[in-house]
């Protein structure tokens, strides 16, 4: 399951650099309908988030030092990626009242 959390994480770092580089990138050039925090919305920053609590909670909850079975590490994941969306709809929430 190592490696599931692994590809995951990294699957959603790359979607992270996405976002944040489009968004630059959009941002320099003057075109916002280019950014992909604008074009996949609140859905994409979710999806993005979700994999990386599900692979960092996951690469956590397997190299913890006490011993867990691959279940209830999976439990974790799953656990840090409800987490993680729990957090993006927080601060977009703030982000927007603002």
């Amino acid at each position: 399951m190592v490696t599931v959390y692994a590809i995951v994480l990294a699957l959603g770092v790359i979607g992270l650099l996405v976002q944040v580089m489009g968004g630059a990138l959009a941002e320099n050039l003057g075109r916002e309908d280019r950014d992909p925090g604008v074009r996949f919305g609140l859905r994409g920053k979710q999806v993005v988030a979700a994999a990386i609590g599900f692979g960092m909670g996951g690469i956590s909850a397997e190299f913890a030092p006490i011993d867990i079975t691959w279940p209830f590490a999976l439990l974790i994941a799953v656990v840090a990626a409800v987490m993680a969306v729990l957090w993006v709809r927080y601060a977009v929430g703030q982000a927007n009242t603002t």
